[in-house]
């Protein structure tokens, strides 16, 4: 991706002027703003390829706004967001991961590790860099996954919301249709994302999987739990 523009949401300006200076040398241009309506009133304006978001704000809640974000890219670009926060609180960890943040910085942070991060979700989230299988389209309960076009789509042909997390979760299962899949093995298949290592990740995805594709969520049927073993797609449901 070529010059990505970063969104940096944090009232720290000491740290972002530090974040600037790391990334500006690898091609991002970064627009900085300190508090959460300002991030907002800039999403309005323009498209950025990826959110750097701070959890303590002083005019909202990170967690309150993760929500809005994704509310709000929804009907568009569904734009990645890095989270960037002292609260190190494995449960806060958890909760972003589930609002749909695509990866979590505690401070303090390495700044080289934060460019590491950047460059992995948005080579990951780039078109350029997605696997391509073709034009493959597959069935998976009431929806349809259009691989090639990188959407999901309801029975009456509306797009679904995906984050690229569960975009990625989603393809890894219907590539290996009626094979249980481990946790580690899931964490593994797409090799351009650092994966965070504790499976809590991969078990939070599946729940909000199941919310939007199969027809009764509390007993799945596309999208299975095998004890022991991880999780199964089964084309069929039987």
């Amino acid at each position: 991706m070529l010059n990505p523009r970063v969104l940096m949401i944090e009232d720290d300006a000491r740290l972002a002027r530090m974040v600037v200076e790391y990334l500006k040398p690898h091609g991002m241009g970064v627009h900085h703003v300190d508090n959460a309506a300002s991030g907002l009133e800039a999403l309005k304006s323009r498209d950025f390829d990826l959110i750097l978001l701070d959890l303590m704000l002083p005019d909202a809640d990170g967690m309150d706004l993760c929500a809005t974000l994704k509310r709000e890219m929804a009907s568009r670009r569904d734009t990645p967001i890095i989270m960037i926060t002292a609260r190190g609180d494995l449960t806060d960890r958890v909760v972003g991961l589930e609002l749909g943040a695509d990866d979590y910085v505690p401070k303090p942070f390495d700044p080289r590790e934060l460019v590491a991060r950047v460059k992995s979700v948005l080579r990951r989230t780039s078109s350029a860099g997605r696997a391509d299988i073709g034009a493959a389209r597959v069935r998976i309960g009431r929806c349809v996954l259009d691989v090639a076009a990188h959407r999901l789509t309801d029975e009456q042909g509306g797009e679904v919301a995906m984050s690229p997390l569960e975009f990625d979760l989603l393809k890894a299962l219907a590539e290996h249709p009626n094979r249980a899949l481990s946790r580690e093995h899931i964490l593994n298949l797409n090799q351009q994302r650092d994966w965070d290592p504790f499976d809590r990740s991969v078990d939070l995805r599946i729940m909000r999987l199941r919310k939007k594709i199969e027809p009764d969520p509390e007993h799945p049927r596309f999208i299975r739990t095998v004890r022991n073993e991880g999780y199964i797609f089964v084309p069929d449901g039987a």
